[in-house]
């Protein structure tokens, strides 16, 4: 096959592209310069939102059609080229483009309402000859699996789920398909001997959206076991953060079983290494035994229907218990709140890793007995337009979605297709999960009233995962409900006062409704008390949907529930019954006397033209130096020269001042996909302050994520690691010891004379420092022992600059030469010069030596080693001045300080852990550890002339305490 790139189609490709990043990024520098193997998201600028008006463009200009996947998973111009060019996915590099196919172009006739979707096959019957309404399974059932026997009982072979794909594909799924397949399922969990499941055991899935994975997770209740959903990962660029995520969820729910599909069993079983619990990792076609499956567990009301693991930190995992009441009890409310039958007919794209798509679609099919039509999440994402028209071609009467999904297709639906959509039928369209905006709400019924949409449809809702899915409802068919308030009022005293109609700065809430039926909310201030209508505070919530806490957490679930009442989580008021939510008590952002929620100022930033839609988080951040807090905004974006990117820092500060009338403390640009989100999508605000106060943020552009080869083997090797850990014995464990000592010896002995005669005999300063940091990072990488580094980029790449750091061996001047920039130079004892093997490399690399115990001769070390630092250099110091066996930090001595105070220039203080027990004390055995180099945030000596002394003490005292803080050893210092 002749190369793709030479064709005239990659021109016309690589056009397509450009001119969208050309409108993306104006005057952006080195866009002539981008080809075939740039990548779209880092290089082009190309966001989520931009990737849907790329295949757009592409489909349109083209002619041909792109599978969804190519939504996420091509990387470059290359990968979607090979797409057009018909390539099999097994021809393609693994790395990128698995599973990505073209298909055929879409018809062109009036029925094609999705700019790709295609109408039904001549042989297959109509959306309305398929599904019909039937009767309603009574409320004395008690579990999901006596409901699904009850349907199958009654009506086996009706249609239940339909499951539409691309193009004219589409599945129908019985009730007693579903049965079937789940309960041969079921005989295989329990029939693997020793790594068979047994009742109560987790079963881990990890499978799209799609009939597997309803197999699976019915298949896992049949089997008297919890099923624990998790998400696939979306990109291999994002993996190994992925898995890690993963790993932590597997690893507190203990599940012994994951199921997953073929292409994912590998990274099934470097999770496996790294899970002590998982003895099995299977897809459902291993696990599946057809034939009469043997006699099943009968689960009760009370038993753990599933985990829900809610969004959270990879060392935190918090997965909520839900149980067969649980579920039922809250389906049955949000049955009678919505006034839904099984006349109904509800689309969702909504991911069944999510309570949102699990329990409200799902599962709400089944107790309801409504028809469920469900699409892939890629569906929705790759062309937005395919939901309104799936809703338009099988008639739906009822849909859901996050806010973001209606603002999006407020601002990219395609003006051809709206023209042939009838949306008249939709009577409910439920916004839930994700604060809801009032403006989209207006954009979005703007938009689509042509289309037959009735604004009265539009129902913001409220839930949580902790109360199972749903909480709060509006009554049906009012529409929504906006409350206007008064900014100062509310961010100042915390009441939702009426605001003037004239108010330009009035905040608008959208209600969520009232509780359902046999739950109670309640909004409560610090102390518990509970406060009067229109005042801010907490919300709390109880019912028989309520979790009874989250699994092996019992820290979590202690902050969770306070007394017979549950914590939110979430801010708001009543009025007049019904819930307004004003943000998240722990994203609350206190300053100047203000209660700022950063919703609206994320959602203004988003707006700012270079800023990835979607990509800004705001939160409170901790001063190091003065304990304040600050406003941080942390906004994604592609722009790389300087102009630009002043530009939307200069724009997102003007509109905090317009919004919240204070400016913001700093704003930090990076690149796509650095603000955390969870898996469906929210910011994950906690999280991005603990990397932004760690100083784990690169402001700088063009971050490359490592290649996903590099991914695997990384968590191969710690998966290793944890198991060998696990099995071998003391004994073995002693050998394994001074096997890696010797090993790591011999590295040492071939790599230092090497560097030693080449930092002599190099010509220049430069190439002399280049060489030290590559012999080190080269014998660390050898041995294994390179450290993790965090804040790195809190280091100036030039000027003069002072970094103090804690010394606990002599390997520690070999580690901070492998992390640190080659323009350091060390300031050490003047005892070093006594070895001469030690003196002549040192000298060569302008180290500095100084005097410790003569006093006059300190002071003259001192003004050298000042003058140096005005004429630009960087140094680094040992505080301590000498180190110890015993664990703790030593009192740091003050010229590093007073040079620091004398020249107005800043510290960094940087710590370093695993080297103490990496070289203990004198001992000339190395001993392996996990190390780690963390740079804290430069701290500035105060400006006082008059007073340098004080200012250096107060630098001394600073840097001491950020080191002892995240260094986790004593202070020896007292």
């Amino acid at each position: 096959m002749s190369d793709p790139g030479s064709s005239a189609r990659a021109e016309q490709l690589l056009g397509i592209v450009h001119g969208l990043s050309r409108e993306m990024r104006p005057g952006a520098p080195g866009l002539a310069q981008l080809g075939l193997e740039h990548a779209l998201e880092r290089d082009y600028g190309l966001d989520s939102l931009a990737r849907v008006e790329l295949l757009a463009r592409i489909e349109r200009q083209l002619g041909v059609r792109l599978a969804e996947a190519a939504f996420t998973e091509a990387e470059t111009p290359r990968d979607l080229l090979r797409l057009m060019a018909g390539d099999a996915p097994g021809s393609m590099p693994p790395a990128s483009t698995r599973s990505l196919h073209a298909v055929p172009p879409a018809p062109t006739s009036g029925s094609d309402l999705s700019s790709g979707m295609a109408p039904a096959s001549g042989h297959e019957s109509s959306p309305e000859q398929r599904f019909s309404a039937i009767e309603q399974p009574p409320e004395t059932i008690a579990t999901l699996t006596e409901m699904l026997d009850w349907h199958v009982a009654r009506h086996g072979e009706q249609v239940h789920i339909t499951l539409y794909g691309e193009g004219e594909s589409s599945e129908d799924i019985s009730f007693a398909l579903l049965r079937t397949e789940a309960r041969a399922l079921a005989a295989g969990l329990l029939a693997h001997g020793a790594s068979a499941a047994g009742p109560g055991d987790r079963v881990a899935i990890m499978l799209p959206t799609g009939r597997e994975f309803l197999f699976a997770f019915y298949g896992a209740l049949y089997a008297g076991c919890v099923p624990v959903p998790l998400y696939p990962p979306a990109r291999l660029s994002q993996l190994e953060d992925h898995m890690r995520r993963i790993a932590g969820i597997v690893a507190n729910a203990e599940a012994t079983v994951l199921v997953t599909d073929p292409r994912a069993k590998l990274l099934g079983h470097l999770l496996s290494a790294q899970c002590a619990s998982l003895r099995r990792v299977a897809t459902v076609a291993e696990l599946t035994r057809p034939g009469a499956p043997p006699p099943l567990p009968s689960p009760g009301a009370e038993d753990i229907a599933f985990l829900q693991y809610t969004s959270g930190s990879t060392g935190n995992p918090k997965g909520v218990v839900l149980t067969h009441a649980n579920l039922l009890a809250n389906l049955r409310g949000m049955e009678h709140a919505s006034a839904v039958t099984s006349d109904d007919i509800f689309v969702s794209w909504l991911p069944l890793y999510h309570d949102m798509g699990l329990i409200g679609a799902c599962m709400g099919s089944l107790v309801v007995g409504f028809q469920l039509v469900l699409m892939s999440p890629l569906a929705f994402l790759a062309r937005p337009q395919r939901w309104l028209a799936t809703i338009h071609r099988y008639r739906a009467t009822v849909s859901a979605a996050p806010n973001f999904a209606y603002e999006l297709c407020a601002n990219k639906l395609d003006e051809s297709g709206l023209a042939r959509l009838d949306l008249s039928c939709w009577r409910l369209a439920f916004n839930g999960a994700e604060p809801v905006a009032a403006d989209t709400l207006a954009r979005f019924t703007a938009r689509l009233a042509p289309c037959g949409f009735n604004p009265a449809a539009m129902t913001p809702v409220y839930g949580l995962a902790e109360s199972s899915v749903g909480l709060t409802f509006p009554p049906m068919g009012r529409g929504p409900l906006i409350d206007r308030v008064d900014r100062e009022a509310l961010s100042k005293l915390g009441l939702a006062r009426a605001a003037p109609a004239d108010d330009a700065r009035a905040r608008r809430i959208v209600s969520c409704g009232r509780v359902l039926a046999d739950h109670e909310i309640r909004v409560v201030d610090a102390s518990g008390r509970e406060l009067p209508e229109r005042t801010q505070g907490r919300v709390q919530f109880r019912g028989p949907s309520a979790t009874r806490g989250y699994y092996h957490n019992p820290a979590a679930t202690a902050r969770l529930i306070d007394g017979e009442w549950l914590n939110s989580g979430d801010l708001g008021y009543l009025a007049a019954g019904e819930l307004y939510l004003t943000g998240r008590e722990k994203d609350i952002i206190i300053r100047g006397g203000h209660n700022i929620h950063p919703q609206e100022l994320e959602e203004a930033a988003n707006q700012v033209a270079g800023v990835r839609r979607g990509g800004v988080a705001a939160f409170p951040a901790t001063d190091p130096r003065t304990g304040a807090e600050r406003l941080v905004v942390l906004a994604e974006t592609g722009e790389k020269s300087i102009a630009a990117r002043s530009r939307i820092q200069a724009e997102i500060n003007r509109l905090a001042v317009d919004l919240i009338g204070l400016p913001t403390d700093d704003i930090v640009l990076v690149p796509p996909r650095s603000v955390l989100k969870t898996s469906s999508g929210k910011i994950r605000r906690a999280a991005c302050r603990e990397l932004y106060e760690r100083g784990e943020l690169s402001g700088k552009p063009g971050a490359v994520p490592r290649a996903p080869w590099r991914q695997i083997l990384g968590l191969g090797l710690t998966g290793l690691g944890a198991r060998t850990r696990q099995l071998v014995g003391p004994g073995l464990g002693w050998v394994l010891s001074w096997t890696w000592s010797i090993w790591a010896w011999a590295v040492f002995a071939a790599t230092v004379p090497t560097a030693w005669v080449l930092i002599v005999l190099a010509p220049t300063l430069a190439l002399r420092r280049h060489i030290a940091r590559a012999s080190a990072r080269l014998a660390l990488l050898l041995t294994g022992l390179m450290p993790a580094v965090k804040g790195m980029r809190l280091i100036a790449d030039d000027g003069p600059l002072v970094v103090v750091a804690n010394h606990a061996s002599y390997l520690d001047a070999l580690i901070l030469t492998a992390v640190l920039p080659p323009r350091f130079a060390y300031v050490g004892k003047q005892e070093l010069l006594k070895n001469p093997f030690a003196a002549l490399p040192l000298r060569r690399l302008h180290s500095a030596f100084v005097e410790r115990f003569d006093n006059a001769r300190g002071v003259e070390d001192t003004r050298a080693l000042e003058a140096r630092v005005k004429r630009g250099d960087a140094l680094v110091f040992f505080p301590e001045g000498t180190f110890r066996d015993t664990p703790g930090l030593l009192p740091f001595r003050m010229g590093a300080f007073v040079i620091a105070a004398n020249s107005r220039i800043p510290v960094v203080p940087l710590t370093l852990t695993g080297t103490r027990a990496l070289l203990p004390g004198e001992s000339l055995r190395p001993r392996f550890s996990v190390l780690q180099a963390r740079a804290g945030a430069p701290l500035q000596a105060q400006d006082d002339e008059e007073n340098t002394w004080s200012a250096a003490l107060a630098l001394r005292d600073a840097a001491r305490a950020v080191i002892l803080a995240q260094l986790g050893e004593p202070d020896a210092g007292c």
